[in-house]
């Protein structure tokens, strides 16, 4: 990102944060293996609007979703044995988690109970699966990133169709984070933490990818990439964990914005919501907190 001048910066407001009552910092197996043993109190993920404009986050470490409402009013659907990560909206309205410790999820919202859709790929287990995207059709495209990364460069992409077909895409990104569909549903794009990278996966009619390549290499850090999002100018947002940052990338991947955390560095996801989606909710998940930013151009029109 050198290469180009400074991007324009906008600053984000703090929407809300996870209530006290909800917090209770211990050590977890998944702060052990994530966070070299140091004690946490949540670590928000998933962020995703239903249609009637309530925000849904996840809490990884303690297998907790909450439900937030425009107000900032914060409440717990489920809590359940798992490590629910990304969260997203199929086109036929279920509630589609990727949990590390599980697989596949779906939730119901309005009972909090969770139920398996794909826990193994052909018996075996998943690395530990993060994010998802969906195309119109209703297939789920999803990472599978485990402990990859430069030492391992072994991390996947998925592709579930609704008849139950698996197919692994591509078996060799080391950690495959944050993943998006083009509107044209031409290529995946792919945010590929450990490498400070975003991957472009062009898609064929066949369900191959070839000529996997980089879209763009981020700036280093403690982390990179995470989630990202797409809007309908066709940019990408690009939440980077580690920097406090949000960058908005046009479609040559030139950096057009900077949207900078007022909370803290872990930036971790994102989700366009508000009347018009021109709203960008953050995940900042040390603090617990939801930023959020008021952007120009609204987000893609999701499948949901």
């Amino acid at each position: 990102m050198s290469f180009f001048a400074p991007p324009p910066r906008i600053e984000t407001t703090l929407f809300s944060r996870l209530p006290d009552r909800f917090r209770h910092l211990r050590r977890t197996a998944w702060s052990d293996a994530n966070r070299a043993g140091k004690p946490v109190d949540s670590f928000l993920e998933g962020p995703v609007f239903d249609r009637n404009g309530l925000l849904y986050v996840t809490d990884i470490p303690f297998g907790r979703i909450f439900r937030v409402s425009p107000g900032g009013e914060w409440q717990q659907v489920a809590e359940y044995d798992g490590w629910p990560n990304g969260m997203k909206i199929a086109p036929d309205g279920r509630f589609v988690v990727t949990d590390y410790k599980r697989g596949l999820l779906v939730l119901d919202p309005a009972s909090g109970a969770v139920t398996p859709l794909l826990e193994t790929a052909r018996s075996e287990s998943f690395k530990g699966v993060n994010d998802l995207c969906f195309s119109a059709a209703g297939d789920i495209y999803f990472t599978d990133q485990g402990q990859t990364g430069l030492q391992d460069p072994t991390g996947r992409v998925w592709r579930l169709e609704p008849d139950g077909r698996l197919t692994c895409l591509i078996d060799t990104i080391p950690s495959p984070n944050g993943i998006v569909l083009a509107a044209d549903e031409s290529h995946l794009l792919v945010g590929v933490t450990r490498a400070n990278q975003i991957w472009r996966l062009p898609l064929h009619a066949d369900g191959s990818v070839t000529k996997a390549s980089i879209f763009c290499h981020m700036h280093g850090g403690p982390s990179g990439p995470d989630g990202l999002a797409l809007d309908q100018e066709n940019c990408l947002l690009v939440a980077h964990a580690g920097f406090g940052t949000v960058w908005r990338l046009s479609p040559r991947a030139e950096p057009l914005l900077r949207i900078a955390s007022c909370a803290g560095w872990s930036t971790t996801n994102l989700a366009f919501g508000g009347p018009d989606r021109r709203s960008l909710f953050i995940t900042e998940s040390e603090t617990g907190s939801i930023l959020r930013a008021e952007l120009s151009a609204p987000g893609q029109i999701l499948p949901a």
